[in-house]
């Protein structure tokens, strides 16, 4: 019977395995096809002809490298932002002991419960009328509004966790409610600080409404990317008609956006695992 067992986990692990990443397989043996093939009726799973056509063409494609700096800088600066503010009130949260907490707490959950559709025609109004529209700040601001509230939940959990005792025996010992703060809580809080900041990055880097709703082509009188980001300038990838796209070059595309998604994810696996269960098991 063990046996048995064993041999179905693993064969519903393979079956989940398959699953999962066949659709990534085929981007990628889409991103070395080459147009002939692509605009084929039925083509194969594999490219017949691998080329890297695709990626000198994408990588020298100024336009998807001006998109890829937007998203590296819109997303590291919402990320740095969001957990700064994040860690001080989830410290608040988790320390003190105030009036409207809970409401605090409930109204972070239901901004997070917000559709962002729901946004998108007041924000572009707004931002036109003092200028925001077509700018860093201007995607920067509503990353960080609609990731604060998960990060700050995530926090509150990890400070929570931590002995209050060992703040105030670094306050016994001379230090300062600030130094204890910053070199004892947040250092023991890191597996929580990692996954917020992954989490909003997450976000920040695949996020595409408010991208596509709250750029434009122009920057300054020159046609270019503006503040546009990568997700949103995919969907401008148009091959010579309609009715054949770019198939090779998309699928080349999503591969380069994916890469450093899967870095992170590869260096920081264990903090995110760390940060997502904490308080799931207690004692």
């Amino acid at each position: 019977m063990k046996g048995k067992a064993k041999v179905g986990v693993w064969v519903g692990f393979i079956l989940i395995l398959v699953w999962c990443l066949l659709p990534v397989v085929w981007i990628i043996s889409l991103s070395f096809k080459g147009v002939e093939e692509t605009a084929a009726g039925s083509p194969q799973f594999l490219p017949e002809d691998p080329t890297t056509a695709n990626y000198s063409d994408i990588l020298n494609n100024s336009d998807f490298s001006n998109s890829l700096i937007n998203s590296f800088g819109i997303a590291a600066i919402a990320t740095l932002l969001a957990v700064i503010f994040a860690t001080l009130a989830a410290y608040a949260i988790a320390r003190l002991e105030f009036k409207g907490k809970r409401l605090v707490l409930s109204l972070a959950l239901a901004i997070a419960m917000f559709p962002v559709v729901a946004l998108v025609g007041p924000l572009f109004d707004l931002w036109r009328t003092v200028g925001l529209f077509n700018t860093w700040p201007g995607l920067i601001i509503p990353y960080m509004s609609f990731t604060l509230p998960l990060a700050i939940w995530t926090l509150s959990a990890f400070f929570r966790e931590i002995p209050w005792e060992m703040e105030q025996a670094a306050q016994v010992d001379g230090a300062t409610s600030w130094q204890a703060f910053r070199k004892v809580i947040v250092p023991l809080a890191a597996p929580g600080v990692f996954t917020a900041a992954i989490l909003t990055f997450f976000f920040a880097w695949n996020e595409f409404v408010l991208a596509i709703s709250l750029t434009s082509t122009v920057d300054g009188g020159a046609t270019g990317t503006g503040s546009r980001t990568v997700p949103a300038q995919l969907s401008y990838f148009v091959g010579p008609d309609p009715f054949n796209p770019p198939y090779g070059q998309l699928a080349t595309a999503s591969v380069i956006v994916t890469i450093p998604i899967i870095i992170i994810v590869l260096l920081f696996q264990r903090k995110i695992v760390a940060g997502l269960t904490s308080g799931a098991v207690k004692g």
